[in-house]
């Protein structure tokens, strides 16, 4: 947090103050809801792995029938009451034993979106070197080489 205070101009932290917290688009006539962790807490992490009724809680409150998001860095799809949910990954600190980008394509689909994750390499070694010579603590630049 202290590099990236010390690091970032005003103008950039600015830019980044005024974000949105989530954006809602259609991908044809499929109503998309995209956020970074949750529809709660940009911060919260929903693992595949974590109860259906979670899920399905989220799914109620939906507005949207495609909720997309991060956080984890563990790319994974699966629809629970009706809502596509759809972790699209990271590119970069890989924790799911893959060392290549991940994201999602939602492309229109006869019923609603069609969802792949697509992977691709990319020199996580040199990018590794880049943040390492930026100043960055060493652990940072470790996780983007880490196979898991």
């Amino acid at each position: 947090m202290e590099w990236t205070l010390a690091h970032t101009d005003q103008r950039s932290k600015d830019f980044m103050r005024e974000l949105p917290f989530d954006l809602h688009f259609n991908v044809g006539a499929t109503p998309v809801h995209l956020v970074h962790g949750s529809p709660r807490k940009v911060n919260e992490y929903l693992f595949e792995d974590k109860p259906a009724r979670l899920y399905e809680r989220l799914a109620k409150d939906e507005n949207a029938n495609a909720l997309v998001f991060g956080h984890t860095h563990r790319p994974w799809v699966h629809e629970f009451g009706g809502v596509l949910f759809v972790n699209c990954g990271s590119v970069g600190k890989p924790k799911d034993g893959d060392p290549r980008g991940a994201f999602a394509i939602l492309t229109p689909a006869a019923r609603g979106v069609e969802v792949t994750i697509e992977r691709v390499s990319y020199d996580a070694a040199a990018v590794a070197r880049e943040v390492a010579a930026a100043g960055l603590p060493e652990e940072f630049a470790a996780k983007l080489v880490a196979a898991a």
